[in-house]
């Protein structure tokens, strides 16, 4: 089957309008002529900085950009010893100003920065090595950011709408006491009142106040809560299952009683345990897994990531009927490529994985030599749970899920089912790290502090063919990374995700660190892997096989577009308001659930999250791909601007591998094989599928609430060669 694609110039955000691109609101800066500027024009491109994550952040979570400038009509040059023109940034009140670096007429290509909201500066100087601005304002520029505004205009409008309003004097208070941080044991200020439907309260996010009118806001669906059992058998500790080729493993969903941060919790677990069993197999193996539902509800096991017969993909009324309660089902699972991956329900995730149906598979290379030394391996999979301020589990929708704006962000932060994990590990050990995102929403921007570097080994779907250092991980849901860590330092050492969250009433970024656990570092040296651990090893073989992929497709069109869009409809009005007010700037991730009260009583009937193909004019599963079994399509996944509510979307490609081609138009130099990639809030990234796999497949976000609101589709792949 051939495929085509007209010519698309538009890749990069500052191009010309054509096809779909990225946000030229979000990630271009238009730079207008200042005091000394005369006819002076150009942009500031804010283009991705290249890496393993389609998304760069600091360590903090600022967002990092390479800054590529396009400048015209520039004026003449001033009289000096070395003249030129500089660009700088700073932030909005000046208080802090960044040489960038020399720009000139064309392109100029300067370095990565770490910024929220900033403004761009050309200036005209006598002598370019200078180290703060002197020359007169050439060019002058802002950032999308800089157009967030504090909401004490309508506060009180919309405040009063239920009588009364809150103090921004007040909040800002209370904001400054807590430095915008918290962790898995902070509490949650504010409350909402029981009303008839049997809804108690939705945590308020610490620190911040919503508008009183937010606060009274309900979903409108009955509430949904798993019966307590105290007979419920208590979680066991998760087991390792070693499987070999032609095995068979017995899989049983059922209630367990789990406690977490001291109060026990009646929860879901496979084989008793939260996370399910590790299964531990090697490469080119089949097992069979027999699964058994002892849920009230009814369910399915999703393989994610493994390239197996399409009628074992655990996809209900696609692939299989859900498994209804007390009923069974017999999967056949086939092994054909190393790398790490996880299992879960594919029946109201937003419910089931949230209530701890999730497991790991660590599928052994055939190669022993596929990753570096260490001392050992630990599996984490990370989560995170929505308690209430009375301790107990937030309720989810009946008729249908709440959290179906932003995604059900949870309060208490888990690393394999428990809040405040810890482990111990020797001085100078090598630990490596396979970490799982099983959370509903939340995605995770990972690091143990200063001096504690992380070597990055591993994705999705098998090793890294050239290692790297990086500073943190960023980890969105269904995502997998393997990182190999060495604690020289003895002591302890937080496992920390820190980010950049928006207070949106007044209009101000603000750390968030969560702390998900502690490595105590103490006793006897562990023997030296110091030297093959300072390697960074580049499978040159797996290196070349992908690097020509990536420059055979580099810059081509894509054969198709999904376009990430969402439809709004039925809100309450304070709701549609403040979105409205929002929409003004949309943040590459929504870190944080910081809009708790609006983002609780939005439902996935009133949030209609879409797949659209653009060139059919249909959406998610009325779209009708067709493929062979062998084609390389070249797909690219566009975050749509013109929306009420943009943000992320991790997208899942079930059944197939692919490699990340480019991010807003910038190639990718780190390819890896991988199933789910992370898309920014207005961006596009560019996916090579290779369909090798015969079948019908999903293709969906993994925010839960998302899919729950319709955002998937299917396609087929032919088995013709």
């Amino acid at each position: 089957m051939a495929l085509s694609g007209a010519p698309l110039r538009a890749q990069r955000p500052c191009d010309a309008p054509e096809g779909t691109a990225p946000s030229r609101d979000l990630y271009c800066v238009a730079l207008l002529p200042g005091a000394a500027g005369g006819n002076a024009t150009g942009t500031a491109q804010l283009d991705w900085v290249p890496g393993p994550f389609t998304v760069a952040v600091a360590p903090d979570g600022t967002h990092r950009w390479r800054l590529t400038f396009a400048l015209e009509s520039l004026p003449p040059l001033p009289a000096g010893r070395a003249p030129g023109f500089v660009a700088w940034g700073a932030d909005p009140s000046f208080t802090h100003m960044t040489r960038l670096g020399v720009v000139r007429a064309g392109r100029t290509e300067l370095g990565a920065v770490a910024y929220d909201r900033f403004l761009v500066l050309v200036s005209a100087e006598p002598d370019t090595t200078v180290r703060e601005r002197r020359g007169g304002l050439v060019l002058r520029g802002e950032s999308a950011a800089n157009r967030l505004r504090p909401a004490e205009n309508y506060q009180f409008f919309l405040g009063a709408l239920t009588g009364g309003a809150t103090s921004p004097a007040a909040v800002a208070a209370g904001a400054a006491a807590s430095g915008g941080l918290h962790d898995a044991h902070a509490g949650h200020a504010g409350r909402a009142a029981p009303d008839p439907a049997g809804w108690r309260d939705v945590p308020m996010y610490p620190g911040l106040a919503m508008l009183p009118s937010e606060m009274a806001l309900r979903p409108p669906v009955r509430p949904w809560r798993l019966r307590d059992s105290a007979t419920a058998p208590a979680a066991v500790p998760r087991r390792v299952v070693t499987l070999a080729h032609g095995d068979t493993l017995d899989l049983t969903a059922g209630v367990v009683r789990r406690r977490i941060a001291g109060r026990a919790y009646t929860m879901f677990g496979f084989n008793g345990s939260i996370p399910g069993p590790l299964l531990r197999v090697p490469q080119a193996a089949e097992v069979v897994v027999r699964f058994r539902n002892a849920l009230p509800l009814p369910s399915t096991v999703h393989w994610h990531g493994l390239r197996l017969d399409h009628r074992h993909d655990g996809v209900p009324d696609l692939t299989q009927p859900a498994v209804a309660p007390g009923d069974s089902f017999t999967y056949r699972l086939r092994f054909p490529d190393a790398g790490l991956y996880w299992y879960h329900p594919h029946v109201r995730e937003d419910i089931q994985q949230e209530l701890g149906l999730y497991g790991n598979i660590f599928v052994r290379p055939a190669r022993a030599d596929a990753y570096p030394p260490a001392h050992r391996e630990e599996f984490l999979i990370l989560d995170d749970l929505l308690v209430g301020d009375d301790g107990a589990l937030v309720p989810w929708g009946l008729e249908a899920p709440t959290h179906a704006a932003m995604g059900r962000f949870g309060t208490v932060m888990l690393v394999n089912g428990e809040a405040g994990w810890r482990m111990r590990a020797r001085p100078g050990e090598v630990v490596r790290l396979y970490l799982t995102n099983a959370s509903n929403t939340r995605i995770f921007n990972l690091s143990f502090g200063a001096g504690t570097r992380l070597k990055l080994v591993g994705g999705d779907l098998g090793a890294y063919p050239a290692q790297r250092w990086v500073e943190s991980v960023v980890i969105a849901p269904a995502e997998r990374y393997v990182v190999d860590v060495r604690f020289d330092r003895p002591g302890a050492q937080a496992l920390v995700s820190r980010v950049r969250a928006i207070d949106h009433l007044f209009a101000r970024f603000f750390t968030e660190a969560d702390t998900l656990g502690v490595v105590e570092v103490a006793g006897a040296p562990a023997p030296p892997l110091a030297r093959p651990y300072a390697a960074l090893r580049t499978d040159h073989a797996a290196a070349d096989t992908l690097g020509a992929l990536l420059r055979a497709h580099a810059g081509r069109p894509p054969h198709r577009t999904l376009e990430l869009r969402v439809r709004f409809e039925g809100l309450p009005f304070v709701s549609q308001r403040l979105m409205q007010l929002d929409s003004v700037y949309f943040n590459p991730v929504e870190w944080a659930g910081t809009m708790p009260g609006m983002n609780w009583a939005t439902t996935a009937p009133q949030a209609r999250w879409t797949l659209r193909d653009p060139d059919a004019g249909v959406d998610n599963m009325a779209v009708a791909w067709r493929f062979r079994r062998g084609e390389l399509v070249r797909v690219r996944l566009a975050g749509v601007r013109d929306v009420l509510h943009g943000m992320q979307h991790p997208i899942h490609v079930h059944g197939q591998r692919f490699l990340v081609l480019a991010v807003n138009g910038v190639a990718n130099p780190d390819p890896v094989w991988k199933d789910t990639a992370l898309v920014p809030a207005g961006g596009t990234v560019d996916l090579l599928v290779e369909m090798s796999n015969p079948g019908r497949w999903m293709v969906h976000c993994h925010i839960a609430e998302h899919l729950q609101a319709g955002m998937m589709m299917a396609f087929d792949v032919e088995d013709v060669p």
